[in-house]
């Protein structure tokens, strides 16, 4: 065997052994630590002690020191070690000795310093079984010199922290010399001189800070304390700043033996290599220019394009529509048409299937946008789910009305994407070139102005004209006008009854919002309500209806006895049933106006119950815990699935305005509302009518069975005052013979009932 591979087997066993032996001492180690969290007294525990292992974990690792030249690493914040001894036993000792080791070897992991395998559990295990270690020394040296052997005392403080800091320092650098010793084979004794001995500085130090904090713990003698700490900051930054110079004069030492090396090797090889070193370089220079380039390309792309779907971005399209405008205001022969499109529901995408879906369901938009225009076209992705195009060469908006449903047909064609079958639908709106555009932003915001109208329409592709653009700023206005309108006290609610179809008795209201604008007059509801909806309005706005309806109902029902039972309808937008805070929203109503809850009614449409039919169950079930009322309105006019309508808990049910006013111009039309009224009973649900008008669809609604009915022929909606005087009257509530003329219209000739409601 040559002597190289005797050398190689030796290390290899070497290693072997060493590691059987770092498995050992981590072993005793994790005994030694489950003994000390085992026995710790639960006194210990406390703000101190979690502020010690905290320091412990956060601040020791950074007075840590990297000897010269060394693998070996030493702390200052042993200190915390002795103190933990001093405060809180042997065994909050072990357990800091753990969390500062742990803490100091994760930060100079952190800052290069290289570790072997298991070499950090192994550094952790040597503090705890070198404090355990010094806690047996300790015992010992306690029991043999009685009771009275307390760190309170200077004398016995001094003696008992060396005998710490002894112990800690013996046990810990025989530990560290035993363990390199046994990966290089060197000698113990040599080991120890060479790389251990010095870090006797640290428990020098640690002991005289340690019995300073002890002291300023147990005397509170402030000035004594900053000067120790004064002074063990400078032995600190004296000592690091000697570490250093040693590292300078290292590096410096080094740095001259490699110049010297180098210069060596220069003059030896220089005749040689000159020619090649400058053609490597020349090379090197050419290929640097070449990736330079294609850096700066990269980057002007970059910074033009939209990463994810590679589209011109906004600022790019802004430049080109800009110089677009300026060639057109020149030359006035040039014309194209700017479209602004968004994908209608995108937020459905994304919350039902995940922005990844999301993000790629953009990119084939992207990739059918690109297959859809000419070579001269530009379109780009704004943001978010919106996109402009740029048609060039198209002299009006008709054609580019034909490209936009091409465009249209193209982006609505389904496909798949991870399993899942997509269709996606647009509203797009066109603004073609005008002279006076003298922006891209005036253009594009046109175009957008065009593209909401088409998503209200919802019937294809809208080209921009001035009438959208007032009636936009207008809507802008209302929204801005409306989100002050409550508190301004522009808002009020009128009041229609509900009548007993069968003995003509009140039964409640419904509350119907208006509002009346300082400047603009009265603005009917289906002018403000969408605006509402869309900007979110609709919520506070609904707050604000449920607690003023609920106190008004609360004065109401003290007027007389037969009034205690009057029920109020309140209206409750989708926005609000898709919001867990409509429960507490209802709640706070009816406990500032303590009003019994089966007396307040919430009325949902059909299709809105119908949206999410899962989540509306749930929100139901909630408000039916509380005892309200619950009532589907408009029904008929949205597409119920009957094995969902059987699971939705509503007291009434309302037939919509449609069904009621068509009676006796059509004779198939008592069936549909026989039909309606037959299943609402089978249900187990309260029938209301409403928009009756004439008496014959008062009669045919009194022979089918309906319970109950609103609309103009048994009273129109009123004001708050107004409603409370007729409360005081008691009128009749059922027509008599003379209330219709001879063509069973009613007096006042209207057709149609103003109680818009908020849907």
């Amino acid at each position: 065997m040559s002597s190289k591979t005797f050398d190689n087997a030796q290390v290899v066993n070497r290693e072997r052994f060493s590691t059987s032996v770092k498995v050992v001492v981590i072993g005793l180690g994790a005994l030694c630590l489950v003994y000390a969290v085992a026995n710790l007294p639960r006194t210990t525990i406390g703000w101190g002690f979690l502020f010690v292992l905290a320091f412990a974990a956060l601040a020791s690792p950074h007075v840590t020191l990297t000897l010269p030249r060394s693998r070996f690493a030493i702390s200052f914040a042993d200190s915390l070690i002795f103190l933990a001894f001093l405060l809180y036993g042997g065994e909050g000792a072990i357990i800091l000795a753990a969390v500062e080791t742990l803490a100091n070897c994760l930060y100079l992991k952190r800052s290069g310093h290289p570790w072997g395998p298991l070499m950090i559990p192994t550094n952790i295990a040597i503090n705890i079984l070198a404090t355990t270690t010094t806690f047996i020394v300790l015992l010992i040296v306690q029991g043999i010199a009685g009771p009275d052997f307390t760190p309170e005392k200077t004398q016995h403080l001094i003696t008992l922290l060396g005998v710490l800091g002894l112990s800690q320092f013996m046990m810990s650098s025989s530990f560290a010399a035993i363990f390199h010793t046994l990966k290089t084979g060197e000698s113990l004794w040599e080991t120890w001189k060479k790389y251990c001995f010095s870090s006797s500085m640290t428990q020098i130090v640690g002991i005289g800070l340690a019995g300073i904090v002890f002291k300023l713990v147990n005397y509170g003698d402030i000035i004594t304390a900053a000067t120790a700490l004064l002074a063990i900051a400078v032995a600190f930054l004296s000592y690091r700043q000697s570490i250093g110079e040693v590292n300078t004069a290292f590096a410096q030492v080094e740095e001259a033996e490699r110049a010297k090396a180098a210069a060596e090797r220069e003059r030896r090889l220089e005749a040689e290599s000159h020619a090649s070193q400058l053609q490597l370089a020349l090379s090197k220079e050419e290929q640097a220019n070449i990736a330079l380039r294609k850096s700066e390309r990269d980057f002007q792309h970059a910074a033009l394009h939209d990463s994810l779907t590679g589209l011109a971005n906004r600022k790019n399209f802004g430049d080109v529509l800009r110089r677009m405008i300026e060639e057109s205001k020149a030359d006035s022969s040039i014309a194209f048409q700017v479209l602004f499109l968004d994908i209608r529901g995108f937020k459905d995408i994304n919350d039902s299937l995940g922005h990844t879906i999301g993000d790629k369901v953009l990119v084939v938009a992207a990739k059918r946008f690109i297959r859809m225009l000419n070579p001269g076209d530009v379109v780009a992705r704004i943001g978010g789910d919106e996109f402009a195009i740029i048609l060039r060469d198209l002299p009006n908006a008709d054609k580019a009305q034909k490209v936009a449903r091409r465009i249209y047909k193209s982006l609505t064609q389904p496909f798949s994407l991870g399993g899942h079958s997509i269709t996606i639908d647009l509203n797009i709106g066109i603004a073609p070139s005008d002279p006076e555009y003298d922006t891209p932003e005036e253009i594009l915001r046109d175009a957008d102005i065009a593209m909401h109208f088409a998503k209200e329409k919802n019937d294809g592709p809208a080209v921009f004209n001035r009438e959208m653009r007032d009636r936009f700023l207008e809507r802008i206005r209302l929204e801005m006008d409306l989100r002050h309108a409550v508190e301004r006290n522009e808002m009020s609610l009128h009041y229609q009854p509900i009548v007993s179809l069968t003995d003509g008795r009140l039964i409640g209201f419904e509350a119907l919002l208006r509002w009346h604008h300082a400047k603009m007059g009265m603005i009917p509801p289906f002018r403000f309500i969408p605006i509402a909806e869309d900007s979110g309005l609709i919520l506070p706005i609904t707050i604000w209806i449920l607690h003023e309806s609920c106190r008004q109902l609360a004065e109401w029902q003290k007027i007389a006895p037969e009034y205690r039972d009057l029920v109020v309808s309140v209206n409750i937008s989708g926005k609000h049933l898709t919001k867990n805070l409509l429960i507490d929203d209802v709640v706070g109503a009816l406990q500032s106006s303590r009003v019994a809850a089966r007396t307040l009614k919430l009325e949902i449409t059909e299709s809105t119950a119908m949206e999410n039919a899962e989540h509306t169950i749930h929100i139901l079930g909630r408000l039916k815990e509380i005892g309200v009322q619950l009532s589907i309105d408009d029904f008929g006019t949205g597409y119920s699935s009957l094995s969902v309508l059987h699971r939705l808990p509503f007291d009434t049910l309302k037939i919509d305005r449609s069904f009621v006013n068509r009676v006796g111009e059509h004779g198939e039309d008592s069936e549909v509302l026989q039909t309606v009224i037959s299943l609402a009973k089978n249900l187990k649900m309260r029938v209301i009518a409403e928009g009756i008008e004439t008496k014959p669809q008062l009669a045919v609604l009194q022979n089918l069975g309906c319970d109950y009915g609103q609309g103009y022929l048994l009273a129109k909606p009123k004001g708050r005052e107004e409603t409370e005087e007729l409360l005081y009257k008691r009128p009749q509530w059922l027509p008599s013979e003379q209330i219709a003329d001879d063509d069973g219209q009613p007096r006042d000739g209207r057709s149609i009932s103003d109680s818009i409601t908020l849907h």
